[in-house]
């Protein structure tokens, strides 16, 4: 894991100037226990009632951050005609999502960025991760296939990729 400088401190929290819904690996908001429960996907336990009651799947796209799904726009809305789900093909491509962002956050703090770590590594989620996410979901909703959904289930819990979309997710 690559250090990051964090430029605004451990104190924001939500609505306050530099908090965000992005985080980061080694994000101060994370506990290690927390951390070692995200990585392993242990923190999704509790999603298993969800399925059994019937407000979650265990295939489909995971539920957006509030203010995400507001910001769709035509046919990339049909994602919300699915059931959320506890795994897919954006949350196995993004599985080490936080690791990803950090990189990118110390890539342009090498690079001389003097911005708030949570303002690169919200412009990178925005920009690069969320709009590829509803492009997989999209296609996840254009073209269901059970046997996918049976895939990405063991993809998830014995974590190997599979071939989704034209690409390994």
């Amino acid at each position: 894991m690559i250090p990051v400088k964090n430029n605004e401190g451990s104190n924001a929290k939500r609505g306050d100037k530099g908090w965000s819904s992005v985080s980061v690996a080694g994000d101060s908001r994370i506990t290690p226990f927390g951390a070692t429960m995200r990585h392993y996907k242990l923190d999704e336990l509790p999603g298993l009632w969800d399925v059994l009651i019937g407000n979650m799947s265990f295939v489909g796209p995971r539920p957006d951050v509030p203010g995400y799904a507001d910001k769709l726009e035509g046919d990339d809305r049909d994602v919300l005609k699915l059931r959320p789900g506890i795994t897919g093909p954006a949350t196995l491509k993004y599985r080490l999502e936080d690791e990803m962002i950090s990189e990118y956050v110390a890539k342009k703090q090498a690079e001389g960025d003097k911005r708030p770590m949570q303002e690169i590594a919200t412009e990178y989620n925005d920009n690069v991760i969320y709009p590829d996410k509803v492009r997989l979901n999209c296609y996840y909703y254009r073209n269901y296939s059970f046997i996918k959904d049976i895939e990405m289930i063991f993809a998830t819990v014995l974590g190997f990729k599979v071939k989704f979309a034209g690409e390994e997710v």
